[in-house]
Parts: structure tokens; sequence; C-alpha cells
């Protein structure tokens, strides 16, 4: 297992196990927002008895560690992704599912957009603190 590995699973109180550093190892290099499964096919290549149980228990502390985001499905009954890019950035769905990064600069507009005194309106208006913009726009079928 990798110092680097080690030292930021130590920073969120986890034990660092070689499955951890197998599927965290993954998901960073992972462009695509896997699933689970997708994720799980991946890892097997390295740690061939893996379950999927495992993926899902791991991901499941990854997000709520902070490691992670969980982006669920906007399409009902869909599977969530995953994607380890911590930094501000907006997400794309399509209509399959299948969940892509916006680029850098259009991001960076997008969010921009969301001005401070917006964002305080809102806290203002329900009564709940913002923590975090994810911002996910979302592909319309054109058959429907």
């Amino acid at each position: 297992m990798s110092d680097q590995s080690r030292a930021l699973f130590r920073r969120q109180g986890l034990r660092c196990t070689k499955q951890r550093e197998v599927i965290y190892r993954t998901l960073m290099a992972c462009k695509s927002h896997p699933t689970a499964e997708e994720l799980h096919d991946q890892v097997r290549a390295d740690e061939p008895g893996l379950s999927l149980a495992t993926v899902y228990n791991t991901l499941e502390v990854f997000s709520t560690r902070g490691l992670c985001r969980c982006l669920p499905s906007v399409i009902g009954g869909g599977a969530a992704r995953y994607d380890a890019d911590l930094s501000d950035h907006v997400h794309l769905t399509t209509p399959d599912g299948k969940v892509l990064d916006v680029p850098d600069d259009l991001s960076e507009r997008l969010l921009d957009g969301l001005s401070e005194e917006l964002i305080a309106e809102l806290e203002r208006r329900t009564g709940l603190r913002i923590g975090r913009i994810s911002l996910q726009l979302v592909i319309s079928d054109k058959s429907a």
C-alpha cells in the first residue's frame, strides 16, 4: 500500500486495507463516473476475489468520509455513479444514465453564475445552510 493512500485513509479515520486502496486507486483513475458494478468489474483484474458487496460498502464509506462523491441517478431506478474528483465542477447526465464532466471553463462559468447573494437568499428562505454545491445538467431524451 502506498504511503500516500495510508496517509489519506488515516486522515479520514479509515483503516488501510488492500481492498480499499485498490478500489480508491481505480476510482481515482476512472473518468467515466462508474457505477459500483462497473467499478467492481474493473477492480477484479487486480483483486479477483473482491466481492460486489465490498465495493458497495467501501464506496459508501468513501462517500461518507468525503473521499468521493455519490451521484444519484436522475433516471428512475438507475444506479448511482461515483466520482473521486472532488473539485468544483459540473456534471452532464445523458439519457442512458452516463455522467460526463462539463469542460472546466464552462463549469467555472456556470458555477460563477451562482452568486453569493443568491446562495444567501436560498439559505434564508429554506432555513438550511448550503455546505457545497453540486450542479448536474440532464440531457433531455429527444424521443420524449
